[in-house]
């Protein structure tokens, strides 16, 4: 129950960070923006080491680097694949893609969820898919380029999920002081390679800060949750984020939400209602 509890919460708080960080590219360029909520994560893990105490080994920071790396792939084509492509069709690809794999590969693990819990995984991979859609998607087609992207980004994201499954149990948050490291790195070497800026747009700063402090403490929740729970269940549970992006886009930004993205949202309760009875 405690890991549904938190997988949940992650859930909540990645939306959240996704909704700031989607503001923030209204008024920014998408690296400036991968760029400065990755360093606004590692600021905010700073002090949360200590908190949860755990051993800085090779194979915690190892693990946590390269799910750092896939993250931040993931994110930076992500971007790429919205500003390029049909956001109806980018958004489910990506979302659904994150949440199979990690089944996928809990399942290869060994691990075996209750029927319960298992119906309740295929719900909520139902429900990712309906509230990632965009009303006419029906009436939208996509380049393959965007789509690969997408692909690409979902499988990332997925890894990253993965990849913290793997770290030693004593490791505390030394993972994810590697894993955003890295990833800052990383996109630091994207922007400097490809001479772009990496100054905020006028106002994005807040935004920008609060996305990054958010994602930051989702992955601290993901990576309670995953120590404590199945893959196959924590993934899929975290990955029903946007579902409350949805609700902070209808109800702050006054965004409609469709039947479809409705019935999604409903779902994903259902889901999380089916995999707690489990």
């Amino acid at each position: 129950m405690a890991a549904v509890m938190l997988a949940t919460m992650c859930a909540v708080v990645y939306g959240t960070a996704d909704f700031f960080g989607g503001l923030a590219t209204r008024r920014s360029r998408v690296l400036a923006v991968v760029m400065l909520t990755q360093l606004t994560g590692l600021v905010f893990v700073l002090p949360l080491l200590p908190l949860l105490p755990g051993t800085p080994s090779p194979a915690a920071l190892g693990w946590g680097m390269a799910a750092g790396l896939c993250g931040g792939v993931g994110v930076v084509l992500f971007y790429r694949a919205l500003a390029s492509g049909v956001m109806s069709v980018v958004a489910p690809t990506t979302a659904t893609t994150s949440a199979a794999l990690p089944v996928l590969a809990g399942l290869a693990m060994g691990e075996r969820p209750e029927a319960a819990a298992l119906c309740g995984v295929a719900l909520a991979l139902a429900a990712v898919v309906l509230v990632s859609r965009e009303p006419g998607a029906g009436r939208s087609r996509a380049a393959l380029a965007p789509v690969v992207q997408a692909l690409v980004s979902g499988l990332g994201f997925g890894a990253f999920f993965v990849l913290l499954k793997q770290v030693p149990a004593e490791a505390g948050l030394w993972p994810l002081f590697g894993a955003r490291l890295a990833s800052a790195v990383a996109a630091g070497a994207l922007a400097l390679a490809s001479g772009r800026t990496v100054r905020p747009g006028k106002g994005a700063l807040p935004a920008i800060v609060t996305a990054g402090i958010l994602d930051m403490l989702a992955n601290v929740l993901y990576l309670m949750a995953v120590q404590r729970g199945l893959l196959t269940v924590v993934a899929v549970l975290a990955s029903l984020y946007p579902a409350s992006t949805l609700l902070l886009a209808r109800y702050v930004l006054g965004e409609r939400l469709s039947a479809l993205q409705a019935a999604g949202v409903g779902l994903a309760l259902g889901a999380v209602a089916l995999i707690a009875s489990a």
